[in-house]
């Protein structure tokens, strides 16, 4: 994954203002997107799970 994509993507920053932060800044920012994403797709697997389950009945 790039950091970079994501936070323009998801909060509009700019290339620029991510290379402006201070290193640990930058650490504490990418740890907040690793769990975040890590927590999306626990959200998906389980979302697919049940919606297999349903189809089986």
């Amino acid at each position: 994954m790039s950091y970079a994509y994501y936070c323009l993507h998801q909060f509009n920053w700019t290339p620029s203002f991510l290379d402006s932060l201070s290193k640990r800044e930058k650490a504490l920012i990418f740890a907040f997107i690793d769990i975040r994403v890590e927590a999306e797709e626990k959200e998906h697997k389980e979302m697919e799970r049940k919606s297999r389950g349903r189809r089986r009945r």
